[in-house]
């Protein structure tokens, strides 16, 4: 009967709907949908997606408004849809939803009457929403429950389930979900482990134990799933769970022994901890007689590969177990792998794969030890005489006959020269069609503007009728309002051509006064500021070409080069904009010869800016000069040189001194370098790196770049990653490389992450092979950051490994020699000196590094240049504290790492040192 009355009835116009959804009645709309026939929903349907078009375009001052309204006009959509894919799509819409949760019982009330495979495939549709599928999970869940449908399981629905799950008791609810035994092999499968997995972990895993007992979910199963997830690999925190979930299970020997691939490749290449887990695991079958000779063979040979100490030795263990129990041929299976440990990095791990071999040598035959005696040629100097002693005339002669040392540098960085502006309007727009989706390329963006510039001056008009198919799509082209402010460069200079940007917006921009937070704020001002003038230029008065276009790929200008701009300036009755003119000269090379014939060249051409040029040539003073001093992290102010409320420890900061010809002779945008402090301020957002038109700016003053960076690198010293990572393009600039580019180098070689000690390693090299590096002064900031606990010793140890493996062992031990004497305050080593006398032990033995003298002369090295380096008298103290440390008893790394240094610096005497000089690119700078 009530059917009946249905289809009779009048179906109601969709205007009420509308109006309660602009109105934001979201409660109303469940009933007046139910009003509305199929005709009527198809009707409104339309209207609401004009209405969702139209909230899109409401200003944020309307937030309020269009949240109500929105939330009004998710359900109205999600009731008049009735495809599967748009009822999906509607409701999954961020915009929609303002980041609140959905209204599952209203949507589920609404959609109650679809059919079962449509609310199925809704769900689905939900779930396969990787941005909001874990929020829907109450949505899709009740979709689920009424379709009967398969449950998801899709990543999201399965992080969201087991948040649900952990609301409650975890046991408990997993006993009563019908879909435990579906998605609890599914917590394994997931790209990161849901998060519930971490805070309630041992809830879970006691709770899986048990389900796996009573068997509501398979054991092997479980087992397996555990066992792909660790052999997947990922983040270290992700392993916890699921290798303390595999312990709790407490595998039986069959179960151990059926999985011994796995557990072969997880000591090979799963993190450490489970590396660890696996190798007891192959002890205990190797014990029993379940892993073969040749399987334990293969694994060892990755084992003893891995840097992980504890691992290698533990390894070791194992191998010389299985060799005592075995026979000859064991031996012949097992020596080959244990000999991999010849090549590992530290020198205790290659003395006991030594003495293993030793041990067991007379079991194998002649041929395995001719193979063994050729791979212990890799050992070095160190365990010659042990090597000598082990394998007799086995050892190929030419590991006693080696020539004189030859120090291995890359080749010094040469400046590469810019390629001219674009010639043509279609070569213009073409580059520019890149540059304007990203503006990283920061030599491309220069001669953009300077391509920009030149046809601007040529024919305007014909400029703008290339460009205007370009904007066409720019997000800021289409819009009402001033735009300029959120424009970069490129968009700045296009946007006056095409009449975007006006000279109103222009000089408002230029007359404004420079707010700045930190010192990269303020170099960002120099880059908009110059590209704002450009902009007026071509409104205004058209000059021919920009003077501060970089010549070469580091940013900087040749002096020559600049003469030459100005001369064309004064010929064709130019006016030089003041700004483009100033960064001319922070980008103009001061150094050599060339500065010198260039300012005299300037002096001669009669004009203000020749003058200007002739006397900043001849005075190469940095722009802001940096004092050096050592703060507490509670001494930083609100403008000091730290991340704001992070508890740091005691560090050293520069603090760049006033150039007052950069406040007196320079414009406004300016200033702030002259006067601009090391730190960053509590507004800084910039610790997450340097950006590479930051060193456009100043390409020719290192000391003062330097002084600046110093505070993200050391940032990159704490926990943040990437603030060492543009050391290498700081070294390559040009200026003199003084103390602050060492002390910045000196915190780089510290840094927590492996990424940026790799950097400052590569600005390490490259500052050796520019015969640039003062050695002396680096191994003093670096003790003294030791010292102060910004550098811990085990990173220094890792970075200075890394350097020296590339063939620079000279250079390394120049730097660790330099610094040990720093490396005893109070007469007592540092915390984690062993690892770093490990280091500089096995540079002396590579090198051939001349013995320490006695008195006054102190440890001597090599620079990169092969020129040597004399200590001081503090120098002599370091040596005697490392023979104080190398005469104690024990064998601690710390005592054993000393004595082999100093036999090490004691056997140079007796063999040949001599040193090849590296050949040097001829330095340009």
């Amino acid at each position: 009967m009530k059917r009946a009355e249905e289809l009779t009835r009048e179906p109601a116009e969709p205007a009420a709907l509308l109006t309660a959804v602009r109105e934001g009645r979201r409660d109303d709309v469940p009933g007046l949908l139910e009003a509305l026939g199929p005709a009527g929903r198809r009707a409104a349907l339309d209207e609401l997606k004009a209405l969702r078009k139209e909230l899109r375009g409401w200003g944020w001052e309307r937030w309020e408004e269009r949240r109500r309204v929105a939330r009004a006009l998710l359900v109205a959509g999600a009731g008049c849809h009735t495809g599967a894919a748009a009822a999906a799509a509607w409701i999954g819409a961020r915009d929609l939803r303002d980041w609140e949760r959905l209204p599952c019982g209203m949507l589920l009330d609404l959609l109650a009457d679809r059919g079962p495979e449509w609310l199925g495939d809704v769900a689905h549709r939900l779930a396969g929403r990787a941005a909001t599928a874990e929020e829907d999970y109450g949505m899709i869940a009740g979709l689920v429950r009424v379709s009967g449908c398969p449950v998801p399981v899709t990543d999201g629905f399965v992080h969201g389930w087991a948040d649900a799950v952990a609301s409650g008791g975890i046991l408990a609810t997993l006993r009563s979900d019908p879909h435990t035994r579906v998605l609890v092999p599914r917590l394994f499968l997931t790209a990161e482990p849901p998060a519930t997995l971490t805070w309630r972990d041992e809830d879970w895993q006691a709770a899986l134990v048990t389900l796996a007992a009573e068997g509501a979910v398979d054991r092997a199963e479980l087992v397996d799933a555990c066992v792909a997830r660790l052999l997947r690999g990922g983040r270290p925190g992700g392993h916890r769970f699921f290798l303390a979930l595999l312990r709790r299970l407490e595998l039986t020997p069959a179960e151990e022994r059926a999985r011994t691939a796995d557990w072969m490749g997880m000591a090979a290449d799963a993190a450490s901890t489970v590396a660890g887990h696996a190798q007891d695991v192959l002890a205990r079958l190797a014990g029993s007689g379940d892993l073969s000779a040749r399987e334990l063979a293969e694994v060892s040979a990755s084992v003893l590969f891995r840097t992980e100490k504890k691992l290698v030795r533990a390894q070791l263990v194992l191998l010389g177990k299985a060799l005592r129990r075995g026979g000859p041929d064991t031996a012949a299976e097992l020596l080959p792998a244990v000999a991999e440990a010849f090549g590992h990095e530290d020198s205790e791990m290659r003395e006991r794969a030594l003495k293993l071999v030793g041990r067991h040598l007379a079991a194998v035959g002649e041929r395995t030890r001719t193979e063994l005696a050729e791979v212990a040629a890799v050992l070095g100097p160190a365990h010659r005489a042990a090597a000598a002693e082990v394998f007799g005339g086995a050892l190929p002669r030419e590991t006693w006959e080696a020539g004189p040392y030859e120090e291995i540098l890359p080749p010094a960085p040469r400046p590469q020269r810019v390629d001219p502006a674009a010639g043509s309007l279609p070569e213009l727009v073409e580059d520019l069609a890149a540059l304007l989706v990203s503006d990283d390329d920061v030599i491309g963006v220069e001669r953009a503007l300077d391509g920009l510039v030149r046809h601007a001056h040529r024919d305007g008009n014909a400029l703008r009728e290339a460009l205007l198919p370009l904007v066409a799509g720019l997000w800021w082209y289409k819009r009402d309002t001033d735009v300029m402010r959120h424009l970069g460069p490129l968009d700045i200079v296009v946007g006056a051509v095409v009449g975007k940007v006006t000279t109103g917006h222009l000089d408002a921009a230029l007359r404004a006064r420079p707010v700045h937070t930190c010192v990269h704020r303020a170099l960002d001002r120099v880059r908009e500021a110059r590209a704002q003038e450009a902009a007026l230029s071509v409104l205004e008065r058209p000059v021919p070409f920009l003077l501060a276009t970089p010549t070469w790929h580091t940013g900087a200008v040749d002096p020559g080069e600049l003469v030459e701009r100005l001369t064309a300036y004064r010929r064709l009755g130019a006016r030089p904009g003041e700004l483009d003119f100033a960064q001319a000269l922070l980008r103009v090379r001061r150094s050599g010869p060339a500065a010198a014939e260039a300012a005299g060249a300037a002096a001669r051409l009669g004009t203000p800016e020749g003058q200007r040029l002739a006397q900043w040539l001849t005075s190469p003073e940095p722009v802001a000069p940096a004092l050096r001093a050592v703060m507490d992290a509670e001494d930083a102010d609100g403008d000091g040189h730290f991340p704001w409320g992070r508890a740091l420890l005691r560090r050293i900061v520069l603090t760049p001194r006033a150039h007052r010809v950069i406040e007196r002779d320079f414009p406004p945008a300016f200033h702030w370098l002259g006067r601009a402090p090391a730190g960053t301020g509590r507004n800084c957002h910039h610790w997450g790196g340097w950006a590479a038109h930051w060193t456009a700016v100043l390409p020719e003053d290192r000391e003062t770049l330097a002084a600046w960076l110093l505070p993200i690198a050391t940032s990159a010293a704490d926990d943040l990653r990437g603030g060492a990572r543009s050391l290498p393009q700081l070294v390559e600039a040009g200026g003199e490389a003084g103390p602050a580019v060492h002390l910045t180098l000196a915190t780089g070689l510290g840094a927590r992450h492996v990424e940026d000690r790799l950097a400052a390693v590569d600005a390490l090299l490259v500052l050796a092979a520019r015969g640039e590096l003062d050695a002396a002064l680096l191994g003093k900031d670096l003790a003294e950051l030791v010292r102060l606990g910004t550098v811990k010793p085990n990173r220094l140890a890792d970075a200075a490994r890394t350097a020296a493996a590339t063939g620079a062992y000279a250079t390394t031990w120049s730097v660790l020699g330099s610094a040990l004497p720093g490396l005893f305050p109070g007469g007592e080593p540092v915390r984690g000196l062993g690892e770093i006398l490990g280091v500089a032990a096995d540079c002396v033995e590579r090198c051939g590094a001349p013995p320490h003298a006695t008195g006054t002369t102190g440890i001597i090295g090599t620079t990169g240049s092969g020129a040597p380096v004399a200590g001081t008298a503090a120098a002599r103290d370091g040596m005697d504290a490392v023979d104080a440390l190398a005469a104690r008893r024990g064998s601690s790394q710390l005592v054993s790492q000393a004595k082999r240094l100093v036999k090490a610096l004691a056997n140079t005497s007796v063999h040949e040192t001599g040193h090849a000089t590296p050949e040097l690119v001829e330095n340009t700078h």
